[in-house]
């Protein structure tokens, strides 16, 4: 399909086919959106096109297509590669068009990128995501956005069609990443707790469903401990969001809070665990194999999956 086809729609890149990517870039068509997608992996890239989407064959040559590119990689050293590395999209991206940065990142590093990119005239919107892959599915993620009004102008239809939530959270980039490390510090301890709190009831020889139905309908309960422990129950760890994924962000609160001589020992103590589920083996898995590691060290017996 050439650009002269699509002249009707707006175009937009999605960099990163993910579980989050991909939802997000079947969301923007599903919107009315000519969407180009990219990933390292040629079976995302081709599963995208049997949707409908168009895949990029070079990414330099063809984003400058796009009026809004969203990047959907893993961190902060991944996005400055798509940018500024070696076959970077930087010079490529047109004046006016918008990048919207969708990794999880120190906030002084989304701050470095943003000078960079408008410096060559992109607007770059610092605007994380929550709320997994089923939500980036059906266009109903939480966006915690910063950036310049111009930035919000330019991103606002692609945002309407991905998000249910969007929160403007500051005219520069780096408040929606600090926005963004304060949720994930949160999620990190609480889903460290909850599997801390189910394998513990195993050793006590609860019955699990039961300890579940009762938590869940009282003080104590979480999103993560409701969202997570059914995972446990059903002993299927396939992973919908991995262990690693806490092992980077516990890791980047880390950096913060010491530049900042600010204590954070509860996700300290939680990095730990992810730290320690990682090395055993469990990195890829669903992050709620921490009950697993609890279960290693306790001699508790957790349910299998059927077969």
């Amino acid at each position: 399909m050439s650009l002269s086809q699509t002249a009707t729609a707006r175009v937009a890149a999605v960099i990163g086919l993910g579980s989050m990517g991909m939802g997000m870039a079947l969301s923007l068509k599903k919107a009315g959106f000519d969407v180009l997608g990219a990933d390292v992996s040629a079976d995302a890239v081709s599963r995208f096109v049997a949707a409908g989407g168009r895949g990029i064959a070079n990414l330099a040559e063809e984003i400058g297509e796009a009026d809004t590119v969203i990047s959907v990689v893993v961190n902060a050293t991944q996005t400055e590669t798509v940018l500024f590395g070696p076959e970077g999209i930087a010079d490529s991206l047109r004046p006016g068009s918008v990048f919207v940065s969708s990794a999880t990142m120190d906030p002084a590093i989304a701050r470095k990128l943003a000078a960079r990119l408008e410096e060559k005239g992109v607007h770059y919107l610092d605007a994380p995501i929550s709320g997994g892959a089923a939500r980036a599915a059906s266009g109903e993620l939480t966006v915690m956005a910063s950036g310049t009004p111009a930035a919000f102008a330019a991103a606002r239809p692609a945002l309407d069609a991905m998000a249910a939530k969007v929160y403007e959270l500051g005219d520069s980039a780096g408040f929606g990443a600090a926005f963004k490390m304060i949720n994930q510090l949160l999620a990190g301890v609480h889903i460290a707790a909850a599997c801390e709190a189910i394998t513990f009831a195993a050793k006590q020889g609860l019955d699990l469903a039961k300890v579940y139905e009762v938590i869940t309908a009282s003080a104590g309960n979480s999103w993560m401990f409701e969202n997570r422990i059914p995972h446990v129950l059903s002993g299927d760890y396939t992973p919908l969001s991995a262990i690693e994924i806490f092992v980077k962000d516990l890791g980047i609160i880390q950096d913060m809070a010491r530049s900042e001589r600010y204590p954070v020992p509860l996700s300290a103590a939680a990095l730990q665990m992810y730290l320690a589920a990682s090395g055993a083996g469990m990195g890829r898995d669903d992050d709620s194999s921490l009950a697993r590691l609890y279960a290693q060290l306790s001699g508790a017996t957790l349910p299998e999956k059927a077969n």
